[in-house]
């Protein structure tokens, strides 16, 4: 990979307070952008060479399209509009354009999508909410969104609802999320992370705060019923649900994913759904 972006170090903020309480749709919407704007360079620097430039991982498990082939075959994607949403630094793009697909990155925080214009690949990138998507109805053939605002909005089915307006006839959208399971457990690689700590069934997001009380990052849980009910209320009729096994071959830490939680919970869920 190139060098990351460089620029003059700002003061270091206080460390924020962790938290759980109610958070909206405008105050979840500004904390992560400004989060991911902040988080962006050390996000690439430390996941960048998992990610790869051109390469479209669903998760920290490493599962990749070219095998799971969820959006389709990969010959089917030549000639496909395609939207990526949460697209990051849009490795997952420069993978679908280099199947012959057409696809648009798009992401909340524009110091993600400056890294998407470092690597470069010519893809065009598109700065906003995913509830509220610039698009005309029926613009793309394909969604996709590996990680991508899913998590960290407060309301999924605004989300699922702008995806189906964009979407044509018989369209497929395939995201992943955090599997519901993993907000029951610490958010720890090693064995403290094996211990049930909290209800499955609390719903109340999960803020970090400043110290004026404003959020500066927000994800919120759903349950695998809540997910399904949300998939449906957006007018989606569910085809799969993925739960990625972790593989030999993967080694490394991912924050809360690891070789030990891997092999022993699920990590990950894709939901892939289509636009009838």
């Amino acid at each position: 990979m190139e060098p990351i972006i460089q620029e003059s170090e700002p003061t270091e903020p206080p460390e924020p307070e962790a938290t759980r309480r109610d958070a909206d749709v405008t105050e979840s919407s500004r904390a992560n952008r400004g989060w991911w704007d902040r988080n962006a360079d050390e996000y690439q620097i430390e996941h960048g060479t998992f990610l790869g430039d051109d390469r479209f991982v669903w998760g920290p498990e490493g599962l990749d399209e070219v095998e799971a082939e969820l959006l389709g075959p990969p010959e089917d994607l030549k000639g496909k509009d395609v939207l990526e949403i949460g697209a990051g630094a849009a490795q997952c793009s420069r993978w679908l354009a280099s199947q012959g697909a057409r696809p648009v990155a798009l992401d909340l925080s524009h110091r993600q999508l400056q890294h998407a214009l470092r690597i470069g690949g010519g893809v065009p990138l598109v700065q906003a909410d995913a509830g509220v998507l610039p698009f005309r109805d029926g613009s793309f053939d394909l969604a996709c969104s590996a990680y991508g605002a899913l998590p960290f909005v407060a309301d999924p089915v605004l989300v699922l609802k702008e995806v189906h307006r964009v979407l044509r006839p018989g369209g497929r959208f395939v995201f992943s999320v955090t599997h519901p399971v993993r907000w029951a457990f610490p958010d720890e690689p090693g064995p403290e992370g094996l211990s049930v700590s909290a209800s499955y069934f609390d719903r109340t997001p999960y803020v970090e705060q400043d110290e004026d009380g404003n959020a500066v990052y927000v994800e919120h849980h759903r349950t695998v019923g809540d997910r399904v009910r949300d998939v449906v209320a957006g007018g989606f009729r569910l085809v799969d649900l993925v739960e990625p096994q972790w593989p030999a071959w993967n080694t490394q830490e991912w924050g809360g994913w690891s070789p030990l939680r891997g092999n022993l919970i699920p990590g990950t869920a894709i939901f892939v759904c289509v636009r009838d």
